[in-house]
C-alpha cells in the first residue's frame, strides 16, 4: 500500500461510498479509492514532473476506473450519476 494511503483512510473511504467498510468489492467504493490515488498522484506529478513511473502508474489507475465507470454506466445510470457528481469527476 503507498505510504499516502493508510488503512484508516481506506477504510473511511469504503465506509463512506461501500456502504461498509469491509465491502472492498463494490464498484462505488474502487472508484472512489482509485479517485484519491489518482488525485494524489497528479498532486505528485505537479511537482516531480519526471516521474515516470509515476506518470504510468496514474495512467493506469485511470483507465481501470473509466472501464469501472463505464460498466457502472450500463449497469444503474442513476448511481453512476450520484457517483460522478458527489466525487466531483466528470464534469
Amino acid at each position: 500500500m503507498a505510504s499516502y494511503l493508510t488503512a484508516e483512510k481506506k477504510d473511511e473511504i469504503f465506509q463512506e461510498y461501500g456502504g461498509d467498510k469491509k465491502n472492498t468489492g463494490s464498484i462505488e467504493g474502487q472508484v472512489a479509492l482509485f479517485t484519491f490515488r489518482i488525485k494524489s498522484l497528479s498532486d505528485h506529478l505537479r511537482e516531480n514532473k519526471k516521474d515516470h513511473s509515476c506518470r504510468r502508474r496514474l495512467l493506469t489507475l485511470v483507465g481501470k476506473r473509466r472501464r469501472l465507470l463505464a460498466y457502472m454506466k450500463s449497469q444503474d445510470i442513476v448511481k453512476y450519476r450520484a457517483l460522478i457528481e458527489k466525487l466531483g469527476i466528470r464534469k
